[in-house]
């Protein structure tokens, strides 16, 4: 069934909405049984966010030929005359090739920096700073623009690194899409139905 999840490690228990969506002694609607989509060579298409399609969307692909339905959920939708199991791992036909440059935006930027101030390295309260102060001339683009907390920003001001006697982590660089793809890799879902995981983890240690 759709609530058929296992968290990273296999010890988590959903709260809230997670809770809802994956509770393992209810029957999820369908709506809570999105597919995974991956590249025409079995990659996610994204692995942060995570590239996963809706059902009614998954299904229509398939009935389209866009997509090879690679793996199924145990729940089953019906019609009069039809019923069909809910893809869960669906695999493009067609390989699309990712851009090589991503867009320039703050959630592009966080990714970059694996959503650590590179001041300090905290994982919360985070804005952007630019390295250069605008008011030196510095420019918004991503070799002029960090990860910061709001305390180190603060601290920080209208000053260079150096003037705030403050020291980066790593410069500011422009990613390619690939170094993103990495990074992101390294914040996986909390929740993860099972027919999923070879998928995202294809390339982790085999055990014996």
């Amino acid at each position: 069934m759709c609530d058929r999840v296992v968290g990273e490690g296999g010890g988590f228990q959903a709260t809230g909405a997670a809770a809802r969506m994956y509770h393992p002694n209810v029957l999820s609607p369908p709506e809570a049984c999105p597919a995974l989509v991956l590249n025409a060579d079995y990659t996610p298409l994204s692995y942060y966010p995570l590239s996963l399609w809706p059902w009614q969307t998954a299904i229509k692909a398939a009935f389209l030929e866009r997509v090879d339905i690679v793996a199924e959920y145990d729940r089953v939708i019906r019609s009069p005359s039809f019923e069909m199991k809910i893809p869960s791992v669906i695999a493009l036909r067609q390989y699309v090739r990712p851009a090589s440059h991503p867009a320039f935006t703050r959630f592009n930027l966080f990714l970059r920096d694996r959503f650590a101030c590179q001041y300090c390295g905290a994982g919360h309260d985070l804005t952007f700073d630019h390295v250069v102060p605008r008011a030196y001339g510095g420019r918004t683009t991503w070799e002029n623009v960090t990860t910061a907390c709001a305390p180190c920003n603060l601290k920080k001001g209208g000053r260079t690194p150096a003037e705030a006697h403050m020291s980066l982590h790593q410069r500011p660089f422009q990613p390619a899409t690939h170094h993103l793809q990495e990074n992101g890799r390294g914040f996986p879902p909390h929740y993860l139905h099972d027919t999923w995981r070879d998928y995202l983890y294809w390339d982790t240690e085999l055990l014996a």
